[in-house]
């Protein structure tokens, strides 16, 4: 009996096991450093890397898109990705920091991850991306394996909105209507 009620309590709990992170609303997230490849920066056009730290994200409102360096991970939050693009914030207010971990790709893919990366800051140079190799993020921040992250930090840093998964309709729109309201 004792067998069956632990079970029990194990499934009525699943729900809230399935998002193990450690970001709390309305405090910063954990410091973390990024030095095995960093921010991606562009140097007459050419994708070097830098250490980074999420320290140096304050002083704008912000969606951080914590994601594994897989296709499928990066699609679970394109709509929220489009409808960002389509807003228009005004870049001296607002910016996406996209983190890739790259120690959580598909074994053999992880060459083909960083030339993406690299083609990813080509096509939006105003974004912030990180490579994050040794996955220091997502170990860091207690992040789901093959999945996304999305975290809306204000101006001071602080969370606004997390959560780890894809976003719906309803979600996609509380974030823009939450970016728009920190600017």
């Amino acid at each position: 009996m004792k067998n069956r009620q632990l079970l029990t309590l194990l499934l009525a709990c699943s729900p809230l096991l399935a998002s193990a992170h450690n970001i709390t609303l309305g405090e910063p997230v954990l410091d973390v450093d990024v030095k095995k490849h960093g921010e991606i920066i562009l140097n007459d056009g050419e994708a070097e890397y830098q250490a980074w730290s999420n320290q140096t994200m304050l002083g704008k409102v912000r969606v951080i898109q914590a994601i594994a360096g897989r296709g499928s991970s990066k699609e679970l939050n394109a709509p929220l990705m489009a409808a960002i693009t389509a807003a228009k914030f005004p870049e001296d207010a607002y910016q996406t920091t996209t983190i890739i971990n790259q120690d959580d790709a598909m074994w053999g893919t992880g060459s083909i991850v960083k030339s993406k990366a690299q083609n990813s800051k080509k096509e939006f140079p105003w974004s912030s991306m990180v490579l994050d190799a040794d996955g220091a993020v997502a170990s860091a921040w207690e992040l789901e394996e093959e999945s996304s992250a999305i975290i809306v930090q204000d101006k001071l840093g602080k969370v606004v909105f997390v959560k780890e998964g894809a976003l719906d309709e309803s979600e996609v729109a509380s974030v823009i209507t939450l970016i728009r309201e920190h600017l």
